[in-house]
């Protein structure tokens, strides 16, 4: 797995980008829907991933092409520097397979990684990773992770002391399941443990969830109702609750229709049967930080049938959380969130608009809701 020493890096050969412009919108790039849109920009765009750099810059990147799927899907990247966001550039691509969901997150040893995925359709999908020690202004080579480890597969994993990693992985099929993979060497080697799902004893739907079910689809199109059978979890986010205490919170297609959660006390080796909170999840992606004052943010579709509002949610325990923030509330999809934590407290936010482009909020450290 290692990666030898040898292996020079290579320089990203695109084209020079435009000069980039402030966004006020909060765009990352304008979508082609804007008629402002830059040479290049993608029909469609999803999930995204969000990092801070070490020297208080900002780093995006997410998969963008004619539509998810396609084969022409890549991943691509840009920089946040003094409020401004460079041009998207591209970061990895696969020859005649699209790829999927890259997350980005540092390592102790002060390497910036990017995992991906890539393959046909998720059910078969395999995992590569690139590192970079610049920043992201090169990257290494494309490596392939192991027959069985995907990496990361939506959101940042979990980095303890030691160089222990925890990530938040899952399968997709006729049933979803989460994983954890753990290193305890920065990703040198990994075990895994699973399936972790949800029993269909366990997934009882409440009257609100029975009438979203039975509904006719909204005026919007985006409906995405509680299922009449559990499917399983998928995408879980870890957080470390203090101790050894972790716990995941996972995207669900289940009758319920409610996010899912689970526990480990030994640090990411072994979990407890999930459960669901009180918070509803419309099949769709959610992420989850531990603040440094020990609270818990979770940014998710506050609905059981669409892909929008997308709100923010605070917990003091964990388990019982409290909306403050409604980032979008209007027509369409906001989905695929990712958030982090600035050095100087701020929340880190990037989001799928619509499928046409990325949007950033940065809420500052003031803004959040006193303790």
């Amino acid at each position: 797995m290692k990666i030898a020493a040898t292996i020079a890096f290579l320089i990203l050969s695109l084209a020079a980008p435009q000069a980039p412009t402030q966004s006020p919108d909060g765009f990352i790039y304008q979508p082609l829907s804007s008629g402002k849109a830059q040479p290049g920009t993608t029909k469609n765009s999803h999930a995204s991933t969000v990092v801070e750099l070490k020297n208080g810059d900002v780093m995006a990147a997410w998969f963008g092409g004619t539509r998810e799927g396609a084969t022409d899907v890549a991943i691509y990247g840009a920089e946040q520097h003094d409020g401004v966001w460079s041009s998207p550039r591209e970061l990895a691509r696969a020859n005649g397979v699209p790829c999927w969901n890259p997350v980005l997150f540092h390592t102790p040893d002060g390497r910036l990684w990017l995992y991906y995925k890539f393959g046909p359709k998720p059910t078969s999908w395999l995992g590569a990773r690139k590192w970079s020690s610049d920043e992201g202004r090169t990257w290494s080579a494309e490596e392939r992770l192991p027959a069985g480890i995907l990496g990361p597969i939506k959101d940042k994993p979990l980095v303890l002391d030691d160089e222990v990693i925890v990530s938040g992985s899952s399968v997709e099929g006729p049933r979803w399941a989460a994983w954890i993979e753990r290193s305890e060497d920065n990703g040198t080697t990994w075990t895994k443990f699973g399936p972790i799902t949800i029993p269909e004893s366990a997934d009882v739907p409440d009257e609100k969830a029975i009438a979203v079910m039975r509904a006719e689809i909204n005026p919007a199109g985006d409906h995405y109702p509680p299922r009449d059978k559990t499917v399983g979890i998928i995408q879980p986010s870890v957080v470390w609750l203090g101790g050894h205490h972790l716990r995941f919170y996972a995207r669900s297609q289940t009758r319920s229709g409610l996010i899912a959660a689970a526990d480990s006390t030994d640090d990411g080796k072994t979990w407890t049967q999930p459960h669901f909170i009180s918070l509803p999840n419309p099949n769709s992606g959610i992420d989850a930080v531990r603040l440094t004052d020990g609270r818990v943010v979770l940014i998710f579709n506050n609905s059981f049938e669409g892909r929008t509002p997308l709100d923010l949610a605070i917990s003091i325990d964990g388990e019982h959380f409290k909306i403050f923030k409604t980032l979008e509330d209007g027509p369409g999809e906001y989905s695929y969130p990712a958030i982090t934590q600035a050095k100087n407290g701020d929340l880190l936010i990037t989001f799928t608009w619509r499928r046409e482009t990325i949007k950033f909020v940065r809420i500052p450290a003031r803004s959040l809701p006193p303790r």
